[in-house]
């Protein structure tokens, strides 16, 4: 996982929190880095303790803690820099998420040790969707549901989405349903 990754949740927590939290989150996951190289890969088990950790710090589960990180991590990319790269992913909610898996190619020439996920869009409904999401990873199944929720704030879109089908269940791959309809106001004059 690349320090990116790590830098978000330091940052979610102390903008939720405070910087004291972070260092008992820090120290519980036995972290001795003071900051995290935003270009330096770090082993996976290291943000894994980070999660572990702020869940038994903060008395959330690590889902929850993994929703609100992908909804934050929406707001942390744009404004760390990869605005344009985002911009160029779509303008609407399922084209975004459309383009994933062109977003992390486009990403992957800045980190080349970078292991995506892997996204694919179903349409099933005019306004719904079924999201596959495949990833080596473990446990970032709820990171989805946040980032989902927090690309429908981006794109001024109400968002209901159900995890129909589970990786923990025993399936090969997760899948999402996503409906949504825009909230944009559209003037006919």
């Amino acid at each position: 996982m690349y320090g990116l990754v790590n830098r978000a949740i330091q940052d979610m927590v102390c903008d939720r929190f405070d910087e004291a939290t972070w260092d008992e989150i820090k120290q519980k996951a036995q972290v001795l880095d003071e900051q995290f190289l935003i270009l330096e890969a770090y082993p996976d088990d290291l943000t894994h303790r980070l999660v572990k950790s702020a869940s038994e710090v903060l008395g959330l589960s690590s889902a929850e803690i993994m929703q609100a990180f992908g909804e934050y991590w929406v707001k942390f990319t744009a404004t760390a820099g990869y605005q344009e790269i985002l911009d160029m992913a779509g303008d609407t909610l399922p084209e975004f998420l459309e383009n994933l898996d062109d977003l992390h190619i486009r990403i992957g020439v800045q980190f080349p040790k970078l292991r995506p996920p892997s996204f694919e869009c179903t349409e099933v409904a005019p306004d719904a969707i079924e999201l596959h999401y495949r990833s080596t990873r473990e446990g970032f199944a709820p990171m989805v549901v946040g980032l989902v929720k927090g690309l429908g704030d981006r794109f001024e879109t109400a968002v209901e989405i159900a995890h129909t089908q589970s990786r923990e269940a025993g399936f090969e791959h997760d899948i999402f349903r996503i409906e949504y309809r825009s909230e944009k106001i559209v003037n006919d004059s």
